[in-house]
Order: C-alpha cells, then structure tokens, then sequence
C-alpha cells in the first residue's frame, strides 16, 4: 500500500529545493560580479582608447599636444579610469609618451626614427607583394581594383587640393587590404602598429594634395604587376612606393630634397631603390654633401 504525501508537504519540499538550487554561494556570487564589472570596465575602456586613437590618427589631437585626463573624461561622458588605462594602451602602440610629473602628450616621431619605421614598413609590404602576386584571388584583386579607380576618380574630378581626407583613407584601406589579403595575422598586426606611428607625420605628404596624383600613378603601377603575377616587381614597386613616401616625409621635415614625380622615375631596380634609401637618410645626405665639396 502506497504512502501519499500531503501536496502541501510536496509542494513546500519543491519551494525548498528551488530556494537550495538557486543559491550561490557568496564567494561564487562575488567572483561573477566581478568578471562581470571587468567586462564592461574592459568594453568601456576599448571604447575609450578607440576614440582617443581616432582624435589622434585624424590629426585632431596633434603631435605635442598634452592630453589631460579630466578634459577628455568630461569630453567622452565617463570617469577617469578608463581614460588612465587608454593612456596605457596608447603608450604601448607608441602613439602618447607619459612624461612623469608633466603628463601624457602625443608623440612626437623624430626623423632617425621615422626612417627606421619607412625602411620596416618598405620591408613588410615588399615581401607582401611578393606573396601576393604568386597566389592573390580574383576577389582580392577586384578588391584592391576598386579602392585604385576610387583614388583615380578622385584625381580626375580634380579634388587635387580638397581630397586629402578621402584619398588618406582609401590609401590607407588599400596598403592594410593588401596587407590582409597575405592572411598573416602577425603581419597585418605588425604592420597596422607601424602604419599608427607614421600616422603622426605622414599626412603631410599629401597635403594641399599636391602629391596625391602621383600617389594614384603609383598604387595603380603596384597593382599591374600584381595582376601581372610578376613577384618581383610588384615587391619593387610597393618598396619603391614606401620609398618615396619616406623621401617626401624627410623633405617635408627639412632633411633633404623632395624626390622627382613617379612620372619622370626610371623604373625601380634595386640599385635605385638602395639609392633612394640612402639619399633620403639623414647621414647619407651628409655623406654625399661632404663628398660633393671634396669633388
């Protein structure tokens, strides 16, 4: 014979077990509060460091500007913190240096070391190139195609002094497509840390758009030869791309003379990319003018 339980005996038994299932120990409950708080401080704080690198990469915040915690908590809508830990991160992608006791400024990149930087990044898209003309898709290339009849089209409606917005990001968009399209996830972030650094001075070479058609006959030149599966000019013409970027970069900065248009070049040998190279550095300007007196 089958005892029965009371319902209200099964029912505050089912009440108990529910209450006991659904606790959490409080040291467990504190533990995913936590996780949770980390989680959206993190959020919070990529937001927060996103931005900043924007007002920097965009020119808003220059090189040498001072960046004050309180401004730019009361600018974004949010407490210091987020903004200390973006300084931190700032820091470490070399776009903001901390200067104890004085603050956090916008780097400033000096010319022996932005030669350095051109001169790796001449290395990583050369070899970039040569990949990619031995196995680039054909949705690659209409990739790449389209952001090159964008920067023409800008050049033929004749925006050659009002363009350098939107020619500096499909110019950017095109290197980092290319970059992507090797499918190296080292080398793409490699590269995007290096690019973030010659951010603070290259918009120089393209301002009042002076150099931006020339800049659309090269990108044009890299994409022939990739299409054209020539590996070996496709790394010469991206390396002597880079090279010229870093010779107007030095003229503009007072280091040497401004390199002749794209147009009136010799194609690219390594003889004359190695010439290039030493021409726009800073001591083999120098060592050619003290040679030049001593002739």
């Amino acid at each position: 014979m089958k005892t029965l339980i009371p319902a209200t005996a099964t029912s505050a038994k089912r009440a108990t077990a529910a209450q006991q299932a659904s606790a959490v120990p409080a040291p467990a409950a504190a533990a995913s509060q936590a996780t949770i708080a980390l989680l959206q401080a993190h959020s919070l704080t990529s937001a927060v460091h996103a931005e900043i690198e924007r007002l920097i990469l965009t020119g808003e915040l220059a090189p040498g500007a001072k960046l004050t915690e309180a401004l730019l908590a009361e600018r974004l809508g949010v407490s210091r913190g987020p903004i200390r830990e973006a300084f931190r991160i700032l820091e470490e992608a070399g776009l903001v240096r901390l200067e104890k006791n004085r603050g956090v400024f916008v780097r400033s990149i000096p010319l022996d070391e932005a030669v350095e930087i051109y001169d790796l990044r001449a290395m990583l898209e050369e070899s970039a190139g040569r990949q990619l003309a031995e196995r680039i898709t054909p949705e690659q290339l209409r990739t790449l195609r389209t952001m090159v009849e964008q920067m023409e089209r800008l050049v033929r409606d004749g925006h050659d002094g009002g363009a350098g917005d939107p020619y500096h990001r499909l110019n950017l968009g095109f290197h980092e497509a290319l970059i992507d399209c090797v499918g190296n996830r080292k080398l793409s972030t490699l590269y995007r840390r290096v690019v973030k650094e010659l951010s603070l001075l290259r918009r120089a070479n393209l301002a009042g758009g002076r150099q931006i058609p020339t800049s659309a006959s090269e990108h044009r030149a890299i994409l022939k030869a990739i299409a054209a599966g020539d590996g070996a000019a496709a790394a010469a013409a991206l390396r002597e791309h880079v090279l010229q970027s870093k010779a107007r970069t030095v003229a503009a900065l007072g280091g040497a003379p401004a390199p002749a248009p794209a147009a009136q070049l010799a194609p690219a040998t390594p003889a004359a990319s190695a010439a290039v190279a030493k021409s726009s550095h800073p001591r083999g300007t120098a060592a050619a003018a003290r040679k030049s007196r001593h002739a």
